[in-house]
């Protein structure tokens, strides 16, 4: 059984009709890249996911159990993770102490910390520097670390390369692919390159759609299948 399951969602902003019947899913030990241009639905399909843009058609589930209508702290608690496109850390905290701020309270506290700096080795070096001071490419991989210590069994990544140097957005890769090994992600990424490197499977959305899906070893960043729908 997959362990998320977006089956025919239609999602509004007021009269704005969004997303249009969208339907994916990510099984247990996937990495799934979500693309396509800006604006075509690819943060509203991860916020009803959420139910901070419920749909109001569709169902959403996770291990078999509805997501729809359930506050969003409660789909937190059922253990998705969200790692939104604008990073969100506490800029007055130092990288500990945002750590900290994300680890469950019945966890060790220690061990996870260890977790996010085995991943991020970079993150220990600077862990009693303001995040806020931080490069981009380090507060993008913090928040990534806060969503892995948060206990989380599927994490939602949206736009990890958004504004990042070449050479980051190639770290921030290398680090979301350890941390796949550890949970399965759902991928929102218009760095092709990057979604394709990463992912085992792709869905391409278009004006609200799904216009196009496969495993990732079908297709290259250049290939005309992409093109069409992920040129401007």
């Amino acid at each position: 059984m997959s362990h998320l399951e977006v089956d025919s969602i239609h999602s509004y902003y007021g009269e704005s009709h969004i997303l249009e019947g969208v339907s994916l899913e990510v099984g247990d030990d996937e990495v799934v890249a979500l693309m396509g241009r800006n604006g075509v639905g690819k943060t509203t399909t991860i916020r009803s996911i959420l139910q901070l843009t419920p749909p109001r058609e569709g169902r959403v589930t996770y291990d078999g159990e509805d997501l729809v209508g359930l506050a969003t702290y409660e789909v937190s608690n059922r253990g998705i993770g969200w790692i939104p496109e604008d990073r969100r850390v506490f800029a007055h905290l130092t990288v500990d102490e945002n750590l900290r701020a994300a680890i469950p309270r019945d966890a060790d506290p220690q061990r996870r910390r260890q977790i996010a700096f085995e991943t991020f080795p970079i993150l220990e070096e600077r862990r009693s520097q303001r995040a806020g001071t931080l490069s981009g490419g380090q507060q993008q991989m913090l928040a990534i670390a806060r969503g892995l210590v948060g206990d989380y069994e599927m994490l939602l990544v949206d736009e990890p390369s958004e504004g990042l140097a070449p050479q980051i957005v190639a770290d921030v890769a290398d680090a979301l692919a350890d941390v796949a090994d550890r949970v399965p992600l759902l991928l929102v990424e218009q760095n092709v390159h990057m979604a394709l490197d990463l992912a085992d499977r792709f869905y391409v959305l278009d004006q609200g759609q799904v216009v196009d899906q496969g495993d990732t070893s079908e297709v290259s960043a250049d290939s005309e299948r992409l093109t069409e729908v992920l040129s401007a």
